[in-house]
């Protein structure tokens, strides 16, 4: 019987079960596939208080070691569910491991949607990139297409316009969808343009650099040259298996606000996987320490 079971493996996560130990309390943390999550993506992050720059994987092999000199246990194993059984829960893997703890935090995660083109994968912090904070200054004074056209794609391309030479928007639809106002904004800029009723068929590459991507619009093909794509189509939350113990809203994510609470006592949520207006590194393992020392308080009051 651990005393929190962490799901999943990225910054929430991590910084959850660091809490968790040094409270003094047991912690496993239970992860799928790799530990640092979205943001092993970023070969560059300098947005961390306190830390000049680093690499998303630095971050992550850093603070993996440090849970574990404190003393964590982790297993690579999926986790399936999660069953309230009052006093402790019982957590499932698809593997057929079963644990017990007095408390969880689900830290599950995001997983960005993908474009489906061949190479995609082998691009990502190499040309192609999801995050314009994180990553922007890498293309400043080069060009750039973002592929979408909500108001999270005409976000990134307004940060982008401030750093890049050109910014081409790529829209699969006959127009954009984001709000006018945000429109308004980026579209009054003269380096940027938009490409409307577009469909992304290639990745277009020189050696292992990404040098354009093809389109096709109206039955014609064509390049657009740019030294960068930055995917910005979606987030794809993976909550469902939890429902039963934690709400989801319309989109998917769990409906928790700063507290990182939910309808079931003892079980706890925190990062990318909750419903937020901001996610990056700092949000992430803010909920972390929040939804930790929660459980702690949880297991003391409950002792």
């Amino acid at each position: 019987m651990y005393d929190i079971i962490v799901v999943g493996g990225g910054p929430a996560g991590m910084t959850a079960a660091l809490y968790a130990l040094r409270n003094g309390k047991s912690a496993l943390v239970i992860e799928k596939t790799g530990f640092g999550g979205q943001i092993t993506h970023s070969p560059k992050v300098e947005n961390y208080p306190g830390t000049l720059q680093m690499s998303g994987n630095e971050f992550a092999d850093r603070t993996l070691e440090q849970i574990l000199a404190q003393g964590a246990e982790i297993e690579f194993e999926k986790v399936v569910s999660v069953e309230d059984r009052g006093g402790f829960k019982v957590v499932a893997t698809e593997e057929g491991g079963l644990y017990e703890a007095r408390a969880v935090v689900l830290a599950t995660g995001v997983k960005h949607r993908m474009l489906g083109l061949e190479g995609e994968e082998e691009l990502v912090g190499e040309g192609i990139s999801f995050c314009a904070v994180c990553d922007g200054d890498f293309y400043t004074g080069k060009s750039v297409c973002v592929a979408g056209g909500g108001n999270s794609a005409l976000q990134e391309a307004l940060l982008l316009a401030g750093k890049c030479a050109s910014v081409t928007i790529l829209q699969d639809l006959p127009r954009c969808t984001g709000e006018q106002k945000l429109q308004d904004l980026l579209f009054a800029r003269p380096n940027v343009r938009l490409i409307t009723g577009t469909k992304l068929t290639r990745l277009v590459t020189e050696g292992d650099a990404l040098t354009g991507v093809e389109i096709e619009r109206e039955g014609q093909r064509e390049t657009v040259p740019c030294d960068g794509l930055f995917v910005a189509i979606g987030l794809i939350p993976e909550n469902e298996p939890f429902e039963a113990l934690a709400a989801l809203n319309s989109y998917g994510y769990f409906d928790s606000d700063e507290r990182c609470m939910t309808r079931t006592p003892g079980v706890y949520v925190a990062g990318d996987c909750r419903s937020k207006g901001v996610r990056q590194l700092t949000t992430a393992v803010a909920d972390g320490a929040t939804a930790a020392l929660a459980a702690c308080r949880y297991i003391d009051e409950n002792a």
